[in-house]
């Protein structure tokens, strides 16, 4: 019997790490080769470059993004085993919402760091970050880092929404209730987790009024999603 979830039934991160050819790492290796290539290169760059308090932002950023990935798995394999109708299924993992939310968080963060930020201040946080002329390979590594992370942080946001309408479209038995609460509140731990990046900045009110709100929007809709579970 093969156990493997159909596509369709997984995140677009579990399906693209599965459907690579010739690759079966598993979870943990996937995630530990994630924060392997991604910290070595950050290191590499911070040594050429002289880079170190960059260094530090970016190691924050893949802590986050991996705690994320492992958020992500655990979510995804209690709501696969749990007993849950198809439709929310479907919902949840066949409609790649997450993709869109993500790919909206990184544009609106790519918008604030080379738009919006360079005219509100004479010393936008990339200059403070990499110096008044980045190294392009630098910035190359700086905008994949933090895609990985907004792509994770539009998954938490498409499950805080599914995870809410489900508490209160279905009822669900003992066991499959008991387990969405779970699956909730990781969704919460992973909210929480973001804080991380919350000192780095801090003399930049947007930002931080987003990473904050996004952290509070989500602890709510979650533990909502959890207390309404209903069977």
């Amino acid at each position: 019997m093969n156990d493997t979830p159909e596509y369709g039934e997984t995140w677009v991160y579990e399906s693209i790490v599965g459907a690579l050819p010739g690759v079966d790492i598993g979870e943990r290796g996937a995630i530990a080769l994630q924060i392997a290539v991604f910290e070595t290169a950050v290191l590499v760059l911070a040594w050429v470059y002289d880079l170190w308090a960059a260094a530090i932002a970016g190691t924050a950023a893949i802590v986050v993004a991996a705690i994320g990935s492992v958020v992500m798995l655990r979510m995804g394999e209690r709501t696969r085993a749990a007993a849950v109708p198809a439709p929310y299924r479907r919902l949840l993992f066949g409609s790649s919402i997450e993709v869109v939310l993500g790919i909206l968080a990184f544009v609106a963060l790519v918008t604030h760091l080379f738009v919006f930020d360079p005219q509100q201040t004479t010393t936008p946080l990339l200059t403070v970050l990499f110096g008044a002329d980045p190294p392009v390979v630098v910035v190359y590594l700086m905008l994949l880092i933090l895609w990985d992370l907004c792509y994770r942080i539009g998954t938490s946001w498409w499950a805080a929404v599914v995870g809410l309408w489900g508490a209160v479209r279905y009822r669900f038995d003992e066991i499959t209730a008991r387990e969405m609460r779970r699956v909730n509140l990781l969704n919460v731990g992973f909210g929480v987790a973001q804080v991380l990046v919350i000192p780095f900045i801090l003399d930049q009110p947007v930002l931080l009024v987003a990473v904050g709100g996004h952290v509070v929007a989500v602890t709510v809709v979650s533990v909502a999603a959890a207390a309404l579970g209903r069977t």
